[in-house]
């Protein structure tokens, strides 16, 4: 039996969650229907079961996407999102290329849409307009979508450009990643030339070729841009959506950028803009960090795997649209407990 203090506290506790869980408002709709719907839902999975609700449909499978472009709805982006949001419910099987499936229904398409294509080419051509100008091009860019298929043979125009050895989308974009990976070790490597110290020098070799013989088991960490990887190895969906993870001093993008470069040969050229961005500076702040401990110490006092997280990892990467990379000095530092090894004293 509870105490008058314990139901008190209980009490409290109860007031306090109502307080600090607001609901979020959006609206929902299905994929076949018009009617919108309002909703107050403080998580994904409370969305969805009022908004099953309210569609007549399972829950089971639902997937939840934004109504504007078709992104994917995770529990850590419907927390970001603002009110006023419109979402789609999609059953498992069911999918959604925003605003252009609503084109495709009004104007009578399916999946040839070759005139639509004509209609805004012509548009893009003689409007003055950047805003409306940037509208037409994603117009173009989803219309042209061939995300769903995966090989040279499906989609010979994605491959334009491309070197014959590459047989599929995936072995592509693992390979873009590897070579932007592969960069920074290089980057990595030359800094040795700025070395005055010789002892110094040759301790940084040491630890740079452990890095690399460490990429090298990765694989380059290719598999962040491979749709065909697990789930907690790339950063796209597993139709190949990937989306902007926002500045190094932001928790989200507050412009929702998202791109699918397995879609068309355009939106893979313009993934080429976006940035792996080092959160604690490589240049002007891993790197030289590294070099600096070194200095009258050895390779094996450093704590490697500190240095190749910061440099080659996720742990300080973010994937962000160029309008979201921030060109400026960070201003943020190693953590100096973590870049030497615990040396335990033997007497």
């Amino acid at each position: 039996m509870q105490t008058y203090g314990e139901k008190e506290t209980l009490s409290l506790r109860k007031t306090m969650h109502k307080i600090t869980t607001k609901p979020k408002l959006v609206k929902i709709r299905s994929a076949n229907q018009s009617n919108k719907y309002g909703i107050a839902a403080i998580n994904l999975k409370e969305l969805i079961k009022k908004g099953c609700n309210l569609i007549k449909v399972s829950s089971s499978g639902i997937q939840v996407c934004l109504y504007e472009d078709g992104t994917v709805v995770t529990e850590e982006y419907f927390q970001n999102l603002p009110d006023n949001t419109e979402l789609v419910l999609l059953p498992e099987g069911q999918s959604w290329n925003g605003l252009v499936h609503e084109i495709n229904q009004v104007l009578g398409f399916d999946r040839h849409t070759d005139l639509l294509i004509s209609a805004a080419k012509d548009l893009l051509s003689d409007e003055q307009s950047p805003k409306r100008r940037r509208i037409l091009g994603d117009l173009l860019r989803n219309l042209r979508d061939n995300s769903e298929v995966e090989s040279r043979e499906e989609d010979k125009e994605w491959f334009e450009g491309i070197d014959a050895r590459f047989k599929t989308k995936s072995a592509y974009m693992k390979y873009n990643c590897q070579n932007r990976v592969r960069g920074y070790l290089k980057e990595v490597d030359g800094y040795t030339q700025t070395i005055p110290n010789a002892k110094t020098k040759s301790e940084y070799k040491k630890v740079v070729e452990i890095l690399a013989e460490r990429l090298k088991a990765a694989r380059y960490n290719g598999t962040y841009f491979d749709r065909s990887e697990k789930d907690v190895l790339r950063l796209c969906t597993e139709e190949g959506w990937f989306s902007c993870q926002g500045a190094f001093d932001e928790n989200n993008c507050t412009f929702l950028h998202s791109i699918n470069p397995y879609g068309n040969r355009e939106s893979r050229i313009l993934f080429s803009t976006w940035n792996l961005d080092h959160v604690i500076e490589k240049k002007r702040t891993v790197i030289p960090a590294l070099a600096e401990a070194l200095k009258g110490g050895k390779s094996g006092d450093i704590n490697v795997d500190y240095f190749y997280k910061l440099l080659f990892t996720r742990e300080n990467l973010k994937l962000v649209h160029i309008v979201c990379h921030k060109k400026g000095a960070h201003e943020l530092r190693c953590d100096s407990r973590k870049i030497y090894k615990r040396v335990r004293t033997v007497k």
